[in-house]
């Protein structure tokens, strides 16, 4: 089975072709532009995303929205987490931010939301899972990317980051990692649904 996923980004692409096995992943055409993310939480930041890609294509589109909430700035920075440090800001200007306002061994939760559109069924559906961790006291790690060198995962190998975790670690225990086997678990019953019904 096809799916759209709804960004231009190949490295999104390839970590949702990995979480999604069996499924063959593909990115919008580069023409085609997705709304800003302007809502309140992830689910309506990824529904707007999905559903403005399966109103161009005409197909089944997916999308994510992910970010991180710091329980000492009261969620913050929430569905702001690209843009903490500024509209235009780096991964790692958002990552200084966050270390310069948590205090170090803080809780942390990662969220990820993804949305499910079919518009020819008329079926949407969000799937939204959590990842909990805390703040590292310095950044470790090169892999991952946005907060990972700072986030120490309560279900990860003790004492290290998102960004030393190998790819089968992050996913078993990563927000993304979840609700992608949400959606995958939820796709696979729909087609065997139909199969037998």
């Amino acid at each position: 089975m096809q799916l759209l996923l709804a960004t231009h980004n190949e490295h999104k692409r390839r970590e949702f072709a990995r979480l999604l096995v069996g499924f063959e992943v593909k990115v919008l055409p580069q023409d085609v532009q997705l709304p800003p993310e302007d809502g309140e939480t992830f689910a309506e930041n990824a529904l707007g995303k999905a559903r403005a890609a399966a109103l161009v294509t005409g197909g089944v589109a997916i999308a994510d929205d992910s970010g991180i909430e710091a329980a000492a700035l009261g969620g913050a920075p929430g569905v702001r987490s690209a843009r903490y440090a500024g509209e235009d800001a780096s991964d790692e200007e958002n990552l200084r931010k966050l270390l310069g306002e948590a205090p170090a061994g803080s809780g942390l939760e990662y969220v990820c939301a993804i949305a499910y559109v079919d518009p020819l069924g008329g079926v949407e559906r969000v799937f939204e899972e959590r990842c909990a961790g805390r703040l590292a006291g310095e950044l470790r790690g090169e892999r991952g990317f946005g907060y990972d060198p700072a986030f120490l995962p309560l279900d990860g190998p003790e004492g290290m980051t998102m960004a030393e975790l190998s790819d089968a670690q992050k996913d078993a225990i990563s927000h993304r990692g979840k609700a992608a086997r949400a959606l995958e678990e939820w796709l696979r019953r729909s087609e065997q649904a139909l199969r037998t019904g």
